[in-house]
């Protein structure tokens, strides 16, 4: 019996090799579907693209957080703190969300000045229109010289007058240019030379409108050396003097 087995089975290795070499060889289309169904694991895996939502956004929320940090009035270009209510030892005086105003529309003054966010905004449209570029775009308005702003006091300071607009935080005098270059134009003295005095009078004339009032050298002897500059309304529009 265990010879019978080991024939058996010795028959069976030598057949082996012949029904192998008997079977037909895969047609190439056969090879090529098969290559085609392999499993997609065995391909590296694609980058998936990072995720963006909301990327855009939040960079312009960051840009405008940015810009308006210093700022007051809700405008990027209007630099400063806010001050509130301001009270007035005088009946009639007084602001309220009255801001300490340092620079406009990248125009530095001279001096922190108290004022309404109306009377911020009157001076940047009046800077934008003609004052920065007044003397030649390239030598830019770049300071304003500010001979006063807000004061509890009567107009031009006389006993028993009206309050003036500057106790209501309305209005701003103006009395000089600094530029670029450093120097500095005057009212006072610029008014005088032919050179400067043309230049001056377009950057008066341009102030009304943005304000109510607007008083130069010509208008009064109180005026000589400064602009007078408030957001007053009058019946028959602007006032310039």
């Amino acid at each position: 019996m265990i010879r019978a087995g080991a024939l058996i089975a010795a028959l069976a290795l030598a057949a082996a090799p012949a029904l192998a070499e008997n079977q037909p060889e895969r047609a190439p289309e056969l090879r090529e579907l098969a290559a085609l169904s392999a499993p997609a694991a065995a391909l590296p895996p694609m980058p998936l693209p990072q995720a963006r939502a909301g990327t855009q956004a939040t960079e312009v929320l960051f840009g405008r957080k940015k810009r308006l940090k210093g700022a007051v009035c809700g405008d990027a270009d209007i630099k400063g703190d806010e001050a509130g209510t301001v009270a007035g030892a005088l009946p009639g005086c007084g602001a309220k969300d009255a801001v300490r105003v340092r620079e406009i529309a990248g125009v530095r003054l001279s001096q922190t000045s108290l004022m309404t966010c109306n009377t911020a905004r009157a001076l940047k449209t009046w800077i934008h229109r003609e004052v920065e570029t007044a003397f030649g775009r390239r030598n830019k308005v770049v300071g304003l010289r500010v001979a006063a702003h807000y004061a509890c006091r009567t107009r031009n300071n006389r006993p028993g007058a009206k309050i003036s607009e500057h106790g209501k935080g309305r209005a701003i005098d103006i009395s000089g240019f600094t530029l670029a270059s450093g120097e500095t134009v005057t009212v006072l003295h610029g008014w005088k030379k032919r050179k400067t005095r043309k230049k001056l009078k377009k950057i008066w004339r341009a102030a009304c409108g943005p304000f109510g009032t607007v008083l130069g050298p010509e208008a009064d002897r109180y005026h000589k050396d400064h602009f007078h500059l408030d957001i007053a309304r009058h019946r028959g529009g602007s006032y310039c003097r």
